[in-house]
């Protein structure tokens, strides 16, 4: 592994951390799925983009730096520790953007890519639905062609900030006459389509992040398929691709949230050696994990095929956070785990459930690194002896 910063990446670390400096905000934006605090993050979005920090991994000859892999980390550990706003186009700019680079038409490019960084158009991922999980391919929301038009019925689930969107990228059955992952066809629909209705999902952490959006007879043009129609599949593989790589679970992320959970704990105990191992264990495997990011950031920087450490990211990230959100809770007690506060350590906890599901089941990513990885039997396969 070899990540020894050149001349240009350390100038960039700098400009960047100078310009967070001067640019934070000095008090915490609104919660970003509020209106005024959408608004907030929103304006805060286009200040990145007025700097040129909006997607610094993008091309330069679609609005980005063109920054290499380890430029586009050191970006990402810069934000995190100067405690800067959470991004707000995440799925703009990390997944809809990328795909529309990769896959699409000139046309495409030209009509999305630059309202996508400037966020002047906000983004929703329409793939999850009731029956449609892990096991992505069994969709069911329909696209039926009709001329130049695709007629979109069905619904999606567990849908970050709909309520705000101007778009959404979703994938729907185009043929279900051939094997599942054969039908499916990749489209951009506008969120402001007759037929289009939401529905906020309440959750017990009173966020109303998610929403369930229903499609009747919704008409998208066929000039929004990305791709071919049938190609679906593999224009999402490719999305999904991008989600590993956008540097949202960083382990500059993890040491800020750790040290949240240190502040928790009462000055008489903080010399308590069962209380310090645990944090020592903690930081340990931080520092693990971002070892293991490196590595796979290495073997990009110089054009390597990833090794296998590259499958056991969203794993390790995952069930760490949850570890130390549980540490938390123990620590906060079960009167102050009940009342409100400013702390967001509570909120943290029960979305920890979620990262465990989301981005493909713990259980999905167990057994891609048991077949891809270490190369054992598929499941419900045995091998001849």
């Amino acid at each position: 592994m070899h990540l020894e910063l050149t001349e240009k990446q350390r100038s960039f670390r700098d400009e960047i951390r100078n310009w967070l400096s001067e640019n934070v905000p000095t008090e915490p934006l609104p919660d970003k799925w509020t209106p005024d605090g959408y608004e907030a993050h929103k304006k805060w979005e286009q200040r990145l983009y007025e700097a040129g920090f909006a997607a610094v991994q993008w091309p330069s000859e679609y609005g980005g730096r063109g920054m290499d892999p380890l430029s586009t980390a050191i970006f990402y550990d810069e934000y995190v520790r100067a405690d800067a706003p959470d991004r707000l186009n995440r799925l703009g700019l990390g997944l809809a953007g990328p795909t529309l680079i990769a896959h699409g038409t000139q046309a495409q490019k030209d009509r999305w890519l630059s309202n996508i960084l400037s966020c002047q158009e906000f983004w929703c991922q329409g793939f999850s639905e009731p029956e449609a999980g892990s096991d992505l391919a069994s969709l069911r929301t329909r696209g039926t062609v009709d001329g130049d038009n695709i007629i979109v019925n069905g619904q999606k689930i567990w849908t970050s900030g709909a309520r705000f969107a101007d778009w959404i990228f979703a994938l729907v059955r185009t043929d279900s006459s051939v094997p599942k992952h054969k039908g499916i066809t990749f489209l951009m629909i506008d969120m402001r389509s007759e037929g289009i209705d939401l529905r906020s999902i309440e959750q017990m952490v009173d966020d109303a992040g998610f929403c369930e959006v229903f499609f009747d007879d919704v008409v998208v043009p066929r000039e929004n398929v990305i791709g071919e129609i049938n190609s679906g599949w593999q224009i999402a593989m490719s999305t999904l691709g991008f989600e590993r790589g956008s540097g949202l679970n960083t382990a500059a992320h993890f040491k800020r949230v750790l040290g949240k959970i240190v502040n928790l704990i009462p000055q008489e105990r903080l010399d308590d050696p069962d209380l310090l191992d645990r944090v020592g264990r903690f930081a340990e495997e931080i520092e693990a994990y971002r070892y293991l990011s490196l590595r796979t950031t290495s073997e990009l920087s110089q054009g390597k095929a990833l090794g296998r450490q590259s499958f056991m990211g969203k794993v390790w990230w995952s069930e760490m956070q949850a570890r130390m959100l549980e540490f938390a809770m123990e620590l906060l007690g079960e009167s102050q785990q009940l009342t409100d506060g400013d702390d967001d350590l509570r909120q943290r906890y029960w979305l920890t459930r979620a990262s465990l599901i989301f981005a493909g089941t713990n259980e999905i990513q167990r057994n891609v690194i048991s077949e891809r990885a270490l190369g054992l039997p598929k499941e419900g396969t045995s091998r001849a002896v």
